[in-house]
């Protein structure tokens, strides 16, 4: 864009609008985005939106992605952003969908929101049974070993995704936890085709659990509901029998958020 164009374009956003707006750009696009395709949406001026980024780094709200040229939400704009969906009118019937799917169930239904170094628990239902297994709201699980996590996961563009199999720790949390990048990046392909993830005992041993994706207007991952249970009660099979309870559970949400 023409030095005169791009001053043209700045003089029409007003100065105190314009991290807002870049802030918006950035959690719009859902991947780390460049200065060059910020400055190419917004018409700013190269200067003011390398400016603009550096405050916005310095003070929490973006950070650098891994190949430190492109920029992505830092913890202080999805703090922002937890903290929007946990609003008191949406919290209010998010958990009176969380808790339909639950009875109909009869087990813990959760969901969970992607964060930097793992999936953190939003909201809960816990079922009424004695045996139950408690991961409170703001408990931050592992992707690589949670039916969430590998829901992501599955998710994630293929650069961002070869990204993450080359730097992450693949910790194992029991015998079952998958460990290798290749058997992992093998069950990603197979949750991405199906539409939704399985914890067969992975993160905690007696555990298993099935997760499917809660969209965005824009069909991308906003969350995951999951419903989990002990291996006393419950087999994987057992849960996916509830797979379309789930689906529903998931479209409501949806459609909350988006409204």
């Amino acid at each position: 864009m023409p030095d005169d164009m791009a001053k043209g374009k700045e003089s029409q956003i007003p100065t105190n609008l314009r991290l807002l707006l870049i802030l918006e750009e950035v959690a719009a696009r859902g991947v780390a985005v460049k200065p060059s395709e910020l400055t190419e949406a917004m018409g700013l001026p190269k200067p003011t939106v390398h400016r603009l980024l550096q405050t916005a780094e310095a003070e929490g709200f973006l950070q650098r992605d891994i190949d430190g040229r492109a920029y992505g939400p830092g913890p202080r704009l999805r703090a922002l952003s937890m903290n929007t969906m946990s609003s008191e009118r949406l919290r209010t019937a998010r958990l009176a969908i969380l808790k339909s799917v639950s009875d109909e169930i009869g087990e813990t239904c959760n969901l969970t929101t992607p964060d930097r170094e793992g999936m953190t628990y939003l909201d809960r239902v816990e079922t009424s049974w004695p045996l139950r297994i408690q991961l409170p709201i703001g408990t931050q699980v592992p992707f690589h070993a949670t039916s969430s996590g590998k829901l992501y996961l599955s998710t994630l563009r293929s650069r961002a995704l070869q990204g993450y199999l080359a730097g992450a720790k693949l910790t194992a949390h029991t015998p079952n936890t998958i460990t290798d990048p290749e058997a992992l990046a093998r069950e990603l392909g197979l949750i991405r085709k199906q539409g939704y993830a399985t914890d067969h005992q992975e993160f905690l041993p007696q555990m298993v659990a099935v997760a499917v994706p809660v969209l965005d207007a824009q069909d991308r991952l906003l969350a995951t509901l999951a419903v989990h249970a002990p291996l006393q009660r419950r087999s994987v099979d057992d849960l996916l029998g509830f797979l379309d309870v789930l689906r529903d559970g998931a479209r409501r949400l949806s459609q909350l958020h988006a409204g």
